[in-house]
C-alpha cells in the first residue's frame, strides 16, 4: 500500500506502521523517465508547466499529484483542500519537483519546507487526527516517526537536486 505511516484506514485501523512507497525514487531508476511530483494547491503555474514537459517527453511519464479525496477526513471540509495541499508542501509532507532526463537534473519546484508545520498539517486530517485517539500510546511515535522520514526523504532528494 502506498498510505502514509500513521494513517488511519479500513486496512490499518490502529494507524500504518510502516512506510509508504516512494514511487518517484523507483521512478527515477529509470535515466529515460520524465518524473514529477505536482501539487495544483501550492503553484498553479508550476503544475501547468511540469504536466505540459511531461505530455512532450518523448517517452514514459509519471506525474504524482497531490489528490485530497473525502477520505483523507479534511476538518475544514473538502472546499478546503486546496488550502489543505499548500500547507501539506508548506509543511514538508508533500514535496514538489520534476526530474527532466534531457538535462539529467532533479529539480525542487517548492521553497524549503517548514517542518516545524508538519504536525499542524496532519491534525487537519481525521485519518491522522484520530491516530491519537485509536491508538494512544503509540501515535506520537508514529508520527514522529512520519515527520522524519519526511525530512530524510527531503534531504534525499535536496542532495540529488545539488549534483
Amino acid at each position: 500500500k502506498s498510505s502514509p505511516l500513521g494513517s488511519i484506514a479500513s486496512f490499518t485501523s490502529r494507524g500504518k506502521e510502516n512506510y509508504k512507497k516512494d514511487l518517484a525514487r523507483m521512478a527515477m531508476c529509470y535515466p529515460h523517465v520524465y518524473v514529477a511530483s505536482v501539487n495544483i494547491g501550492y503553484d498553479k503555474e508550476k503544475y501547468l508547466k511540469v504536466l505540459k514537459e511531461a505530455s512532450n517527453h518523448p517517452g514514459p511519464s509519471l506525474i504524482i499529484a497531490y489528490s485530497p479525496c473525502i477520505e483523507h477526513g479534511i476538518k475544514t471540509g473538502m472546499e478546503h483542500s486546496q488550502s489543505n495541499a499548500y500547507l501539506a508542501t508548506q509543511s514538508g509532507y508533500f514535496l514538489t519537483f520534476h526530474y527532466d532526463p534531457k538535462i539529467a537534473k532533479l529539480i525542487i519546484d517548492n521553497k524549503e519546507p517548514d517542518f516545524s508545520k508538519y504536525e499542524d498539517y496532519l491534525m487537519t486530517e481525521n485519518r491522522f487526527a484520530n491516530l491519537k485517539r485509536v491508538n494512544k500510546e503509540n501515535a506520537s511515535i508514529i508520527l514522529n516517526n512520519q515527520k522524519k522520514w519526511a525530512m530524510d526523504r527531503y534531504n534525499y532528494y535536496k542532495k540529488i537536486s545539488e549534483e
